[in-house]
């Protein structure tokens, strides 16, 4: 019941804020009607900041940037300079007359004679302890009950109506999907190259040099095995350790491209394997996943990989948790941590990497990392029915 309490008021809290912010940014809109309307760019600069507001009230998942159109900018400017100030004043009112009560009630001596209490208790004069505590405290409760009921209503009706009013249509949505593919496809296809060019790179100047060098050593001892016994036997223990040498070299390279312990032990083994690994505590919760596709496999896998290395080397947490769970042809990850919060996937975290190999298949990153923490990464892949 405490717990209960505590939040109601926490909410209520939260509430209040976000309409006394909607009230002061109606009258700033106001002010700044004429540059909001004839700057776009403004505009839609306005309405996103309301649009986050909107979704931290509701507490919506953090989907990155929100980019709004013009008209829809437009309209949610038209109707924030009216909900604004109605709904605002309505929160004034409401906390505004149980605070003022719950002064007044104890102070009713000093107050000038002849003063009455609320005016739903038609106007009873305040003439002893007896009617200042007996009047007094009904109104307070009863403005106190109304402003926790009341107050978090029209917030969450104002926010809800301003994600309504700035969230796209869905052929906005649609195009804008297509848009991202596009992109995301581009970018795989130029990494997919990059990555080629890579693995070339490394088999031609590691593994195939070094298999040249055991072929050139195989072929001298061949030469040498009838004349110099001592000699032979040094080429070819060179060449046994070059081979074992170009073998490490070998699974390494194919390592970046597909992590054997996927193909040998599964998803939930590899998993497993990097939690038994990590440098800090870690937590693993793993449900049914059933058949996964081999590139969503590698991308989860990467994906706990980079946010256990990011949690031990830059969050600077003791504890993290990574929970995967297979819901229809959905494969969701979520990894949490205890540490300082901050991540910023501008900064060369390892995330935007993520985000990248995660958009590529057509799935949704969001990252969670305010200052002092926690830090939250939240993915979600198509795996297929």
């Amino acid at each position: 019941m405490k717990h209960r309490g505590t939040d109601r008021l926490s909410a209520t809290w939260r509430a209040l804020g976000y309409l006394l912010g909607s009230l002061g940014a109606a009258a700033l809109a106001l002010a700044a009607l004429p540059v909001l309307l004839l700057v776009p760019r403004a505009a839609r600069a306005w309405a996103s900041w309301h649009r986050r507001r909107a979704g931290r009230l509701l507490r919506a998942p953090d989907d990155g940037p929100v980019r709004v159109g013009t008209w829809h900018a437009l309209g949610w400017l038209g109707t924030s300079v009216v909900s604004g100030p109605a709904f605002g004043l309505v929160a004034v009112a409401c906390a505004g007359n149980t605070l003022t009560t719950a002064v007044t009630v104890p102070l009713w001596w000093a107050l000038p004679a002849g003063t009455r209490a609320g005016g739903f208790a038609a106007g009873v004069p305040l003439t002893g302890w007896g009617t200042a505590l007996t009047w007094g405290t009904a109104q307070f409760v009863v403005l106190a009950a109304l402003t926790l009921w009341l107050v978090p209503l029209l917030a969450r009706l104002h926010a809800r109506s301003c994600v309504a009013l700035l969230s796209p249509t869905a052929a906005e949505q649609l195009a804008r999907r297509v848009e991202t593919l596009t992109e995301t496809r581009a970018g795989a296809i130029n990494a997919h190259g990059l990555e080629l060019r890579r693995i070339e790179r490394d088999l031609h100047d590691g593994t195939q040099a070094r298999l040249v060098a055991i072929a050139m050593r195989l072929g001298l001892a061949r030469e040498l095995q009838d004349t110099d016994p001592r000699m032979l036997a040094r080429l070819l223990e060179e060449a046994h350790e070059s081979a074992e040498e170009a073998m490490t070299e070998l699974r390494a390279v194919i390592r970046t491209i597909y992590p054997p312990i996927l193909a040998d032990r599964g998803l939930t083994g590899a998993l497993t394997s990097l939690g038994s690994r990590s440098a800090i505590d870690t937590t693993l919760e793993i449900g049914t996943l059933g058949t996964v596709p081999a590139a969503v496999e590698a991308v989860a896998y990467f994906t706990v990989a980079e946010a256990l290395t990011n949690a031990a080397k830059h969050s600077r947490a003791t504890r993290t948790t990574v929970r995967v769970a297979r819901d229809g042809d959905r494969l969701s990850i979520e990894a949490s941590d205890d540490g300082v919060g901050g991540a910023d996937e501008t900064r060369g975290t390892g995330i935007a990497g993520i985000r990248h190999r995660v958009l590529a298949l057509d799935g949704t990153l969001r990252l969670h990392s305010p200052g002092g923490g926690p830090t939250t990464i939240t993915v979600s892949l198509p795996c297929g029915s």
